[in-house]
């Protein structure tokens, strides 16, 4: 389900009007491929914008109308269309004299303004972030207020001249940051006009050709910016460092210890002794845990990592992660920087992605044409020191045993979706080790064989699960086969509660803990409708509340019937692990037994527990301290005060500053080594 904002959804607003009618027109690509456009009409002071992207079996579309003053602000904007997927949306902004109002399925509101101020659309297309660069560039420090709040900054990033001779085209490269989780990278021409956006796949039509050269140099800024955070956040040290005053999580037997010292020395636990009143030994770094819990690092065990999702999950408390779908270069890259020290972030394990081809593919990994092709790419990926392969939607279910079969001979394991009319119980039986997410364990259990799970239908389906009967025989063969076989769930069940019962205009439970801590465009984002309701809203809306409640229970079933849960989130905040930790708890799983799983159990099914999962002696040093007791209270998780990766620490307050996110917790008192 790969939940990635496509193309920059939450762009910021601004339009300097052009002097003559003008088309601008681009195209949205994703992993070599056309997925999308945006084409805008510009004639005077009035742009019109027509955005749409199918990737992955969904994607925004938008109509944009915008009409701005001599300065270049907005005066009317206006979208209508849908979200990622299907969600109407109709939002509007206006700014007569001096107050300025506006409407979009995240909130309305007023403010008063008395000079240059930007809107913050909520289903805006990356159209106008060329305009606004040139809105900034004329800004007093190239900083100006933005609506509903917070302050937009642009900085310049790279010159560059992109192809030769008279195709040649002089480009600059910004970076706007200040109000989202992650800064925007915008390309304009030598006239200030926008060429695309950096990274995020929109590029002007006719230089499709150039997007490798593109990608390699968005990868080339994004790598010098990370390496410039891990210069600035990594703490290391040279002595042993003594984490005092702690209580230890023992995932073995799922208790809390007595107050007692951890000693780390290089990237080992060299020490773990009860706690005494006496100074530290000469010659150690002394870190004072003052009575809070130190445990083993989280894991998310479905992500997609990139560059900055990687100081989320250190942020978070999590010290490693399973790959489950990426660019396959960008990712080996990544790999190596951070097993070289020059990036943060957790350990990665690397699964390999393979999808079907159908109008509906997702653009990661390989797209095989044929079954021959398919076993060559999983032989690619075992060469490489893939752990598993990942199967997905659209791929042919009678290619799935050849290839699981393949994938086993080369010593990998498998994952993946339940691919369009096939069913858990075959895919099971064909090789997997996991499915991923529960939905597509309950689909199975839920549609008709010939309905087609490579469309919106994976979510919406989920609103007929309130009828389900996990009583039934088709439910407990299932859940059977998974017990007596070893067989796993990828759980990721925070994402259905999302995806489910996110409302528009309302802050979900989920998203509560943390959410005045972060930039307002993501605010924003959070504050929307995944789902249609459509007329009868309230049944619909009733149906998926008790759906999701049915996700619970399958939770639960599989849990009491020795199923491995595999905690994952399909995001990349680091917010949604502890939120997908909560998510288990709210299914009747005791919080010890979750941070078991996420933690030691996780690392069984890596087959990496003699080295990591739990706090002994000789083992690896992936540690988080943690404010509070986790154990009985499964939100404390939220709170951690320091992460630990390889003996290299982290203060997540530090990382927050860095990203614009408001701490959640202080860090630990350190005493210097004496």
């Amino acid at each position: 389900m790969m939940l990635v904002r496509p193309l920059l959804l939450a762009a910021l607003v601004a339009f300097a009007g052009a002097a003559e009618a003008a088309t601008h027109r681009f195209v949205a690509m994703a992993g070599g491929e056309k997925v999308g456009h945006l084409v805008a009409e510009v004639d005077g002071r009035t742009a019109s914008v027509d955005f749409a992207i199918d990737n992955n079996g969904r994607g925004p579309k938008a109509r944009e109308q915008i009409t701005v003053d001599a300065a270049g602000a907005p005066v009317t904007w206006a979208i209508e269309g849908s979200s990622l997927f299907g969600s109407p949306v109709r939002e509007s902004f206006s700014r007569q004299g001096g107050t300025a109002r506006w409407v979009s399925q995240a909130d309305e509101g007023q403010a008063e303004v008395s000079g240059p101020v930007l809107y913050v659309p909520n289903d805006g297309s990356p159209w106008i972030l060329g305009q606004y660069v040139k809105a900034l560039l004329k800004a007093p420090g190239q900083t100006l207020p933005a609506l509903p709040s917070g302050t937009m900054r642009l900085q310049e990033v790279r010159k560059f001249t992109l192809g030769e001779g008279a195709a040649a085209v002089k480009l600059t490269v910004y970076e706007l940051s200040g109000v989202d989780l992650t800064p925007s990278y915008v390309m304009v021409d030598a006239r200030g006009d926008l060429f695309g956006v950096l990274g995020g796949g929109l590029i002007r039509e006719g230089y499709e050709a150039h997007l490798d050269e593109l990608s390699a140099l968005a990868q080339e800024i994004s790598l010098d910016q990370a390496k410039a955070a891990q210069a600035k956040l990594a703490h290391r040290f040279d002595t042993p460092v003594r984490i005092r005053n702690v209580r230890i999580f023992d995932p073995e037997t799922m208790t809390r210890g007595p107050l007692s010292a951890v000693v780390v020395f290089g990237d080992r636990i060299t020490s773990v002794q009860p706690e005494t009143d006496g100074p530290a030994p000469e010659g150690q770094v002394v870190i004072d845990g003052q009575g809070g819990t130190l445990m083993p690092g989280l894991h998310d065990m479905h992500s997609h990592t990139s560059l900055s999702s990687n100081l989320f999950y250190l942020a978070a408390g999590v010290t490693a992660t399973r790959d489950q779908g990426n660019d396959n270069d960008r990712l080996m890259g990544m790999v190596k920087g951070l097993e070289s020290g020059e990036l943060a972030g957790p350990r990665i394990v690397r699964n390999g992605f393979l999808e079907g081809r159908s109008p509906y593919s997702a653009r990661h990994g390989f797209i095989p044409e044929t079954l021959e092709e398919g076993l060559e790419n999983v032989r690619w990926y075992a060469e490489r020191g893939y752990w598993q392969i990942k199967i997905y939607n659209s791929m042919n279910p009678d290619w799935v045993g050849p290839l699981a079969a393949e994938a086993r001979r080369m010593g990998m394991g498998v994952t993946g979706h339940v691919p369009a009319f096939s069913n858990p119980d075959r895919v099971l039986m064909d090789g997997y080790d996991d499915i991923a997410h529960i939905n597509q364990l309950m689909l199975g259990w839920i549609l008709d064989p010939e309905e087609d799970t490579r469309t919106p239908l994976r979510l919406t389906g989920m609103a007929r699960a309130s009828d389900l009967d996990l009583t039934s025989e088709r439910v407990l063969s299932t859940v059977r086969y998974m017990s007596e076989n070893g067989k796993a769930l990828d759980t990721t069940a925070m994402i259905l509660e999302r995806l489910m019962l996110s409302r528009s205009g309302q802050v979900h439970p989920a998203d509560a803990p943390y959410f005045d801590h972060v930039p307002v465009a993501y605010q924003r984002y959070r504050k929307r409708s995944f789902v249609t309701l459509g007329e009868g809203q309230h049944e619909t809306d009733a149906a998926y509340q008790a759906g999701f409640g049915k996700v619970l229970e399958v939770l639960k079933l599989l849990d009491d019937n020795d199923v491995q849960l595999l905690p994952g989130t399909d995001d990349g905040t680091g917010f949604s692990v502890h939120r997908e930790l909560e998510v288990y708890v709210m299914a009747g799983i005791s919080p010890a037994k979750t941070l078991r799983l996420a933690t030691l159990d996780a690392e069984r099914y890596f087959g990496r527990d003699h080295e990591l999962g739990s706090i002994a002696r000789g083992k690896l040093a992936d540690l988080i301290l943690v404010e509070g007791d986790p154990t009985t209270d499964i939100s404390d998780i939220r709170k951690v005060r320091m992460t630990m990766v390889g003996g290299v620490v982290y203060y997540p307050a530090e990382i927050y500053d860095h990203l614009n996110v408001k701490p959640f917790a202080a860090p630990p008192p350190v005493t210097p080594a004496q």
